[in-house]
């Protein structure tokens, strides 16, 4: 697949035109021009929405964020809070995506990266009974600012960490873990991709063609539906593609491949990246599901064989522009972390941003691509955790920070210092008028609205 013809890049630029995926033509051209260690600002607020100070919970009158003063939230599905089908929310909320239901609502499909140790929270929807994770489904209304309803919508797995939505209308779940039988009392391998639809609960089932691998989160792309992936793995992390067979029939299976750089064989991008596109060559993953008890080589280590290339622990993804953008929490020369853009039709990638320092940003995780057209950067760093807005033209600024210290003011069980838990899974209303993020401990889910405008974010 590393050769493609005119034909086939006109095809794909007509078919992204046609889905509205390309909304211009140099996406973040102003950043570029200063190169990717460049920003205009750092350190601080953004010039357009003010300073952050602290702002009051409506559900809790507590100060639990940061943020700039004409902005106002509240918070829901905490963990422990009984769901409407009777089942304790779990912990350790992730990943998320935002869907519209109609009528002013909006479904969220929440990850939750539990681990192996308890049994699953919601036995009937469980791929395996002895693992922790899963997701768990909220429907929110934005005309009235409140949580309606909520519910278990798949469970038995194992680190759900991040994950992506499908223009289909559903919600790809991934399992950050290699753990498999033999492992504690796991009765099945984990380490795959899990479909979750937005109306309803699943079918627990694995999608293993898609790869067993340390998953992170996954970028359909609108003009094909193939699916890209980030793998979490420290200094042995994969970009992949999966092109599935059927489109919109991820079960049905498909080819895995992994990235690589065109005369560059086992490019190493955490250090020295060069600033310019490197045009890419995609290797077959010839056992996308190794067993690895038995020594099978891992998905990194097949594709790393072939030439492809490393990254420094891929974390969020997520398609917009006509483009795939993805991170890397700990890349970079200060291993602060990394922005890279990925050109699905020129078969291409660029470092787009990187960290100069922790001040400017600090090991970003999860990221969601807003409506006017910025990237929205959650950290999972060190000290206090923040929410980063990168607008178009290279503006890098904080635009929530963590300020849920319960010390004094306890919430139910909650009594402890958290305003050094990372943020995750920050996504948009489908109008654009409300952003929702989550505190991973204890499990917080925020909306946040306000006077966007022509802000970046």
């Amino acid at each position: 697949m590393g050769n493609r013809s005119i034909d086939r890049r006109s095809f794909l630029t007509r078919s992204a035109l046609a889905a509205g995926a390309v909304t211009m033509a140099t996406p973040f051209a102003a950043l570029l021009a200063g190169g990717p260690r460049h920003v205009r600002r750092g350190r601080g607020p953004s010039p357009d929405y003010g300073p952050l100070e602290p702002a009051i919970d409506q559900t809790t009158g507590l100060p639990l964020l940061m943020l700039p003063r004409a902005f106002k939230y509240l918070s829901f599905g905490w963990a422990g809070d009984m769901m409407s089908d009777g089942i304790p929310t779990p912990s350790s909320h992730d990943g998320m995506a935002a869907f519209d239901a109609g009528h002013g609502r909006v479904r969220l499909v929440r990850n939750h990266e539990v681990g192996d140790g308890p049994d699953a929270f919601a036995p009937s929807l469980a791929y395996d009974p002895e693992a922790g994770g899963g997701t768990t489904t909220l429907e929110f209304d934005t005309l009235r600012g409140e949580l309606v309803g909520s519910w278990a919508s798949i469970s038995g797995t194992v680190r759900n960490c991040a994950g992506g939505a499908t223009p289909w209308a559903s919600w790809l779940t991934c399992e950050e873990t290699t753990l498999g039988v033999g492992n504690g009392d796991l009765t099945k391998n984990h380490g795959y991709i899990l479909e979750v639809p937005v109306d309803g609960t699943a079918v627990p089932t694995a999608y293993k063609a898609m790869g067993r691998l340390s998953h992170e989160a996954v970028a359909v792309d609108p003009a094909t539906g193939w699916v890209y992936e980030t793998e979490d793995a420290g200094g042995t992390s994969g970009f992949y593609r999966f092109r599935p067979t059927t489109r919109g029939a991820l079960g049905n299976g498909g080819v895995l491949e992994m990235l690589g750089v065109k005369g560059k064989p086992q490019f190493d991008t955490r250090t020295n990246q060069a600033d310019d596109w490197l045009d890419v060559e995609w290797k077959v993953i010839d056992t996308p599901d190794p067993d690895l008890a038995a020594g099978g080589l891992s998905v990194f280590g097949q594709g790393f064989a072939k030439g492809a290339a490393r990254f420094a622990r891929l974390e969020g993804a997520w398609p917009a522009h006509g483009r795939i953008y993805f991170l890397s929490t700990s890349g970079g020369d200060v291993g602060q972390g990394q922005i890279f853009e990925y050109d699905p039709v020129e078969e291409r990638v660029r470092l787009l941003f990187e960290s100069p320092s922790a001040d400017i940003l600090n090991a970003p995780d999860n990221m969601c691509v807003s409506p006017r057209g910025g990237l929205v950067l959650c950290e999972d760093g060190s000290g206090t955790e923040y929410v980063h807005g990168l607008t178009l033209d290279g503006t890098i600024f904080r635009f929530i920070q963590n300020n849920a210290d319960l010390r004094q003011t306890p919430v139910g069980p909650f009594n402890q210092d958290y305003s050094g838990s990372e943020f995750a899974g920050s996504c948009y209303s489908p109008d654009g008028k409300w952003l929702f993020v989550n505190i991973q401990s204890p499990g917080i889910s925020f909306a946040i609205t306000g006077p966007w405008g022509s802000g970046g974010i």
